[in-house]
């Protein structure tokens, strides 16, 4: 059966116990907090940082432990939350394949690890829930990203994937694509393309909500069942003009294409 609560709209009635990767800062810590709030039981795994378990997430032999340890530990999982991630993006020109390869291997290759590396304890036990951080640029394309849009629109489909695949098993998955919050993940952004870098670096510094914020809009998502979760009004303002109105969505997002490339 379904862990206690798992229906759209219920509280949990029992602690949780929850994996969280990129726990060591950012979003990820956030998350993790929010969820000891709640009382769960949470596994914070990073590459470094002050966190329970160091977990590479490009690694299947990292992966391989944190199923041991949960299965050591807990002898389940309720809640695995691939959140680890880079910032990346380039123009098509500028960018290069390097960028693309490491954007893809860490954003979508290690949820895919991690999700591969979970699936046989979630059929087995019949419950839990996947979810995975991506991104508005999953759903709306700006100019200028085209690695990471690619990357993020990949994670989106994974975890509606994953969720038709596993629901035979009571298994959900919820997929989070929040817009611009700050975060220090800009801080440790690669690539070529210095423009675009600085353009990101001020969209982060300048934006209205931290990740405090953003975590407890993703808390409320799963509260509600949400498996498409937009924790803030920006991002749901401009997926929702990309459904209405296409042909202003294009004129807007061109708009800012033609002011990119006026950065040299």
């Amino acid at each position: 059966m379904p862990e206690d609560g798992a229906r759209a709209g219920h509280r949990h009635t029992r602690p949780r116990r929850v994996l969280v990767t990129g726990a060591a800062r950012g979003l990820g810590a956030s998350l993790a907090a929010a969820f000891r709030d709640r009382g769960d039981e949470v596994l914070a795994t990073d590459l470094d940082g002050e966190v329970d378990l160091r977990l590479d997430v490009t690694s299947d032999e990292d992966w391989a432990v944190g199923v041991r340890h949960v299965a050591d530990v807990w002898g389940g999982l309720d809640v695995l939350v691939n959140n680890a991630g880079v910032a990346g993006g380039g123009r098509l020109d500028v960018a290069t394949l390097e960028e693309w390869r490491r954007i893809t291997d860490i954003n979508l290759f290690g949820i895919v690890r991690g999700t591969r590396a979970f699936v046989p304890m979630l059929k087995e036990q019949r419950s839990g829930h996947v979810v995975n951080i991506a991104s508005l640029a999953g759903l709306v394309h700006p100019a200028g990203m085209a690695g990471y849009n690619a990357v993020k629109a990949a994670v989106v489909a994974l975890t509606e994937t994953t969720g038709h695949e596993l629901a035979a098993y009571g298994v959900r998955a919820s997929v989070v694509c929040p817009s611009y919050f700050r975060t220090g993940l800009v801080e440790r952004m690669q690539g070529e393309d210095r423009a675009l870098g600085a353009v990101i670096a001020s969209l982060v510094e300048n934006a209205p909500l931290g990740p405090d914020e953003i975590a407890a809009a993703v808390l409320e998502g799963l509260d509600r069942g949400d498996e498409l979760i937009l924790p803030d009004p920006a991002a749901r303002a401009a997926y929702e003009l990309k459904q209405a109105d296409r042909p202003a969505y294009d004129a807007q997002l061109r708009r800012q294409a033609a002011r990119l490339e006026e950065l040299g």
